[in-house]
């Protein structure tokens, strides 16, 4: 219990603990509050004074800062005065002088001007010369284009008049002729140009009618050519087809090129070639050589008249690859040797291994007939082993056989022998 005696009536009061304690709080509080509240006044004192002070010399420092500026202004305004003045008398000194000098440079600018002028006359002049260079030089040349296109024209008028007159008489050719006799006609044409350059080629050249229709259909001529090893150098199946304008059916090339391709193959040739003068308006077979390889291999379309040139273009060819023909030859016969030697080899080889295999077979049946004895040989030493451990033991029992262990189980026989003895 704490004891609190009253300042006014002294009288003295018990109260516990947890009163005395909010008491005292209360107490504190209070005073705690006033000190704040007397804080806080002298707070807001101090600043209001601090803050006129502050003012009170801002006043003062901005007063002074613009009387400085004043003074500064008005030195500015005087410079500012003078140099006006100085530059309005110099800009009379300059108006006087410029007067002077502008009637000069007035006469200077008007010398040069027509000085421009003379050299623009001038080039306008050389430009006209020029340009009439330029146009006489075009003239020239449009002429030279002229004359040109008028040769072209000439050639070109010559070749279709020559053209027209090749077929006016192709046409008048068949038109003289029956069917048969066309194709027959054709092919005597072709016949008639070899023979007359056959001599030419040589004695090893054969050129005549395909007569051989074993395989069911045969071409018109074959030529082949060897040289004097009988090496071939050039085989060619020939095809001819011709017919008449007023043919009902029209045949075409292509018509004809797959049998040919066959009749090639079974007469073993290296080239066939189609001559032919249909589709006498196609440009594509009128041009040249056509090469049909793209189709069927080594196989070409021609007009009659390219009959020698391409025999003679694919001869040429042949020739310069004999030389590899003939080490071709000779490299295939090695290699038929070489191929006859490895047969023999391998025939060798198949009848050594058979042989080899049956003498393996026979060998490991001997040596399993050998395994088999020695295991039955094996096993009789196992047994004879074992009989001879069973007699040295029957003779090691022998020796240590006595009277006594006889006798052992049975006292009367020892009884026996002990009286004998």
């Amino acid at each position: 219990m704490n004891e609190i005696k009253c300042p006014n009536c002294k009288t003295v009061f018990q109260i516990d603990e947890k009163d005395y304690q909010s008491i005292v709080k209360q107490i504190r509080d209070q005073e705690f509050e006033k000190e704040i509240e007397r804080k806080e006044r002298e707070f807001e004192k101090d600043k209001e004074s601090s803050l006129k002070l502050v003012e009170s010399n801002l006043k003062e420092k901005f007063k002074e800062e613009l009387h400085q500026k004043e003074i500064e202004l008005q030195e500015l305004k005087n410079d500012i005065k003078v140099k006006e003045d100085n530059q309005e008398k110099e800009l009379k000194i300059k108006e006087s002088e410029w007067k002077e000098k502008s009637k000069e440079e007035i006469e200077k600018l008007t010398i040069e001007i027509n000085n421009l002028k003379k050299d623009l006359d001038l080039k306008d002049k050389d430009k006209e010369l020029a340009i009439k260079d330029t146009i006489y030089e075009k003239e020239k040349e449009v002429q030279k284009l002229k004359n040109d296109l008028v040769t072209v024209k000439e050639t070109f008028e010559e070749k279709i008049k020559n053209k027209d007159e090749q077929i006016a008489y192709y046409k008048d050719f068949k038109a003289r002729q029956s069917t048969k006799m066309i194709g027959e006609s054709l092919e005597q044409h072709c016949s008639t140009e070899f023979n007359q350059i056959r001599p030419l080629f040589g004695e090893n050249v054969y050129f005549d009618k395909d007569n051989d229709a074993k395989t069911g259909s045969k071409g018109d001529f074959i030529f082949r050519e060897t040289d004097d090893d009988g090496i071939e150098i050039l085989s060619i199946m020939f095809e001819m087809k011709n017919e008449a304008d007023e043919t009902a059916t029209k045949h075409k090339n292509e018509d004809f090129l797959k049998e040919l391709d066959k009749d090639r193959k079974e007469k073993n040739c290296e080239y066939a070639i189609l001559v032919s003068l249909l589709e006498m308006d196609n440009d594509f077979y009128n041009n040249g050589i056509v090469d049909m390889s793209h189709k069927y291999p080594k196989m070409y379309v021609i007009r009659p008249q390219f009959f020698i040139p391409l025999i003679t273009l694919l001869r040429g060819a042949a020739l310069n690859t004999l030389k590899y023909k003939k080490q071709l030859t000779t490299i295939q016969n090695e290699n038929l040797d070489i191929t006859h030697f490895e047969d023999n080899l391998i025939e060798f080889k198949e009848k050594f291994g058979k042989n080899y295999r049956l003498a393996s077979e026979r060998f490991h049946s001997a040596i399993e007939e050998i395994d088999k004895s020695i295991a039955h040989l094996q096993k009789i030493k196992e047994n004879l082993l074992k009989s001879e451990d069973n007699l040295r033991l029957a003779n090691s029992k022998a020796e240590d056989l006595s009277i006594e262990k006889l006798t052992k189980n049975a006292p009367s026989v020892r009884k026996m022998f002990e009286d004998k003895a």
